[in-house]
């Protein structure tokens, strides 16, 4: 024990030796602040190094104390508004209006003590407005209220009242002030007190010699050799410090970065574009049938302001119009109705990234091929909350425009992002699409609910979008799955909902992206 006293003794800071002998005579906050002539914060930085080192225990007490408002100066002063009510009708019945004139009262201050004083049957009040006072008002006037006898032992007070140690009728009176405004004000106070633990019990009646020891060793103390006979401060590499958060991008965003740098060295370029998109870029290109259930008010968001955007070149709008009614020049016989211009032009937030695709491909020219793209981008589908659906959610989207591409290149393309990404296995199963064929889904496995969770769609865009789009029916692989749901197991997360709820704990603590 006395060896590691000794060696406790050797890393205090100068600020510790200045209080520790201080508190052999109090144990308030307060009064180690005036008695030391240090800063507040200086005192309460010594003392949180010593509860660091177990040297003492700092006990937090808060107390509401109780001081006068400007009215209740003003009460204490002149009397209570109906102490000067009584007052002014003690020797004969007064008109309320003569009250008021007479007492400086305000017409609400009057009407607040005829209730007053009505309640404690101090005064009468006829029909014609005329007051007098009651015997028991008389008794009132003469008598010391509870309220009153309350001001005067604020005001006198030397140390502030605490409210939560007010005698009963004290608390009545307070109570009843505190309805009146500007009587009294309330103030929240913290006072600390100190607790020396055993050890704390013996190093306050230790010489720690504070004269001596040397903090840091200067030039000017060489030249002089005044550090002799000294001690210096030993490296305090124990001690509990603050951890220290460093700024970072959100996890998410980390996220997206890498998933957009595996693109990239995959020889892929990226596409970019506006969330808000008409259902004619949305929908339409994309061979979706104007009546197709996806488009209805419960699975998209519609804007209703500015409702409709604008269609592009006719050309192409007469294309796709072709495409949907009886499948134009692509061998298809569509979807066999009458496509509506205006319900195209309706304004929608993208329900996904494949509106970019298609975007893409309307802009590229036949000696740009081929070409690979890639999008990772904000989508909103009217979607029912839960542990993997949200309603705003990225999504990372594909296409290889190539001649030469097939099924497998897609699978293959696939196969090597999500390995990139932390999956060494995906599984893929048939599935359905308006606008490829073939077509999959792409699963993984989530280890904590113990199920496959869908991430999204691939497959080979169907003549009937490539042909209107790109004026050449080429093989165009394509694929669109959600990017939230990949991230959800590296980061140990599995609740989707926890990716975007701004917890300050969670974004100062979580991993950073190092796949």
């Amino acid at each position: 024990m006395a060896n590691d006293i000794k060696e406790l003794v050797s890393k205090l800071h100068p600020l510790e030796r200045k209080i520790m002998p201080l508190l052999r005579q109090s144990s308030v906050f307060s009064e180690l602040v005036k008695k030391s002539g240090l800063k507040d914060i200086e005192v309460m930085r010594a003392l949180q190094w010593l509860q660091s080192k177990e040297v003492l225990k700092i006990k937090e007490d808060v107390k509401e104390a109780i001081t006068l408002g400007e009215n209740g100066k003003k009460a204490l002063e002149k009397g209570l508004p109906e102490k000067l009510f009584l007052e002014s009708i003690k020797h004969k019945p007064r008109h309320m209006d003569d009250i008021e004139k007479e007492t400086g009262l305000s017409r609400q201050e009057v009407n607040a003590c005829i209730g007053l004083l009505k309640g404690k049957a101090a005064i009468n009040i006829n029909a014609q407005r005329v007051i007098s006072i009651t015997n028991q008002g008389a008794a009132v006037l003469e008598k010391e209220g509870l309220e009153e006898a309350l001001l005067k032992r604020i005001s006198s007070e030397e140390m502030d009242i605490e409210a939560g140690k007010l005698k009963d009728e004290e608390r009545f009176a307070f109570e009843s002030l505190k309805k009146r405004k500007d009587m009294l004000k309330t103030v929240l106070k913290k006072e600390w007190h100190i607790i020396l633990s055993s050890i704390g019990k013996k190093l306050v009646t230790m010489n720690l010699g504070s004269e001596k020891v040397i903090e840091r060793l200067t030039p000017a103390m060489l030249k002089a050799g005044s550090w002799k006979n000294k001690e210096f401060r030993a490296y305090e590499l124990k001690a509990k410090v603050p951890r220290v958060y460093r700024g970072k991008r959100h996890f998410v965003n980390q996220a997206i970065s890498q998933a957009k740098k595996i693109w990239l060295e995959m020889g892929f370029k990226e596409m970019t574009g506006e969330m808000v998109q008409t259902s004619f870029w949305n929908f339409d290109a994309l061979f979706t049938a104007q009546d197709h259930p996806v488009r209805d008010m419960q699975d998209t968001f519609f804007i209703k302001s500015p409702e409709k955007g604008k269609l592009p070149d006719k050309k192409l709008v007469d294309a796709v119009k072709h495409a949907h009614e009886d499948g134009w020049t692509t061998g298809s016989t569509g979807w066999q109705y009458e496509w509506k211009e205006e319900e195209a032009k309706k304004n929608v937030l993208r329900t996904h990234t494949t509106v970019l695709s298609a975007r893409t491909l309307a802009r590229l020219k036949k000696e740009e091929l081929p070409a690979k793209f890639f999008a990772v981008g904000r989508c909103f589908r009217n979607e029912t909350l839960d542990w993997c659906h949200l309603f705003e959610f990225n999504q990372t989207e594909g296409i290889v425009i190539d001649k030469d591409a097939n099924f497998r290149h897609l699978l293959g393309y696939l196969k090597q992002f999500f390995k990139k990404m932390g999956y060494e296995k995906a599984r893929f199963r048939p599935g359905y699409f308006p606008y490829t064929e073939f077509s999959v889904e792409i699963d993984i496995y989530h280890p904590v609910h113990k199920k496959w969770v869908e991430l999204g769609g691939a497959g080979i865009f169907r003549p009937e979008v490539v042909k209107p789009l790109l004026r050449v029916d080429v093989p165009v692989l394509a694929w669109g799955p959600g990017f939230d749901r990949i991230i959800l197991e590296f980061f140990k997360i599995n609740d989707i909902r926890e990716l975007y709820k701004n917890d300050l704990k969670q974004l100062r603590e979580i991993k950073e992206w190092m796949r």
